[in-house]
């Protein structure tokens, strides 16, 4: 398959960027966009050009690393959401396309240089309370704590975000809102993590507002992108948990 790329070029932070046009030729229909990329880096490194910077790692859809934004979309796979870059598949495109590719846009998530971006803000926001500090002891036995299964399924779902920023992508706001709400909600539902549940939300909302992240105006996007399909409803959760957090921070009412 041969695809005409139109690649964001950009030497560093400070440096401005521009589209650059590429060919890439005779690539395998079972080649992943991240595997597209390095034949295309293999060829500017064999013609002693600078080869396109992108981020990536496990390559498993786990780490949420590799994110880019292909054709306009965050990870590239439209409303469909469910699968993150290194998982898109070039035999999704039309042989002979024309396909963009640009680093994740976001004020608080600066370009470091081509496609890669510092997405450290991220990191912070859980310095900020995005774990338990508690002395929990070590593993309790099994149905020593029970947990409704319906409890227990809600907080899988919302452990399930891999942090890879195309929430705040595909947000005309950057907002992190469905990032921090994962994480919010996976720790407030357990027993270990509802004992600093309120110290917690407001920690992080406050971290999120310092990092320069929009505010949530309810347009979805994050949740028709999200690679682990994290639902807008943790948002609302997230949302009435926090002004309940605040109004006994306020008035002084004790956990």
């Amino acid at each position: 398959m041969n695809f005409h790329l139109k690649v964001w070029r950009q030497a560093g932070p400070r440096e401005l960027g521009r589209m650059v046009d590429y060919e890439a030729r005779n690539i395998p229909s079972e080649a992943s966009f991240l595997e597209m990329l390095d034949i295309v880096n293999e060829d500017l490194t064999s013609r002693r050009e600078i080869p396109i910077q992108f981020d990536h790692d496990c390559r498993e859809g786990i780490c949420g690393t590799c994110g880019l934004t292909i054709n306009g979309v965050p990870h590239g796979h439209g409303c469909t959401g469910g699968e993150t870059t290194c998982q898109l598949y070039m035999r999704k495109f039309s042989n002979g396309s024309t396909i963009y590719i640009e680093p994740f846009r976001a004020t608080s998530f600066p370009v470091l240089c081509d496609l890669s971006v510092d997405r450290s803000a991220f990191d912070r926001i859980i310095q900020a309370g995005g774990f338990i500090s508690e002395r929990s002891g070590s593993a309790s036995d099994a149905n020593a704590h029970p947990i409704p299964k319906a409890t227990a399924e809600l907080a899988m779902d919302a452990a399930a975000c891999i942090g890879c920023g195309a929430c705040v992508a595909a947000c005309p706001n950057s907002s992190a809102m469905l990032f921090v709400a994962a994480k919010v909600t996976h720790l407030e539902l357990l027993p270990q993590g509802r004992l600093e549940a309120r110290q917690r939300v407001l920690n992080m909302i406050h971290a999120t507002d310092a990092e320069g992240f929009g505010g949530c105006s309810n347009f979805y996007e994050c949740e028709a992108v999200c690679p682990a399909s994290i639902p807008v409803e943790f948002i609302s959760r997230t949302n009435r948990h926090y002004t309940m957090a605040s109004l006994r921070t306020a008035i002084g009412i004790p956990d």
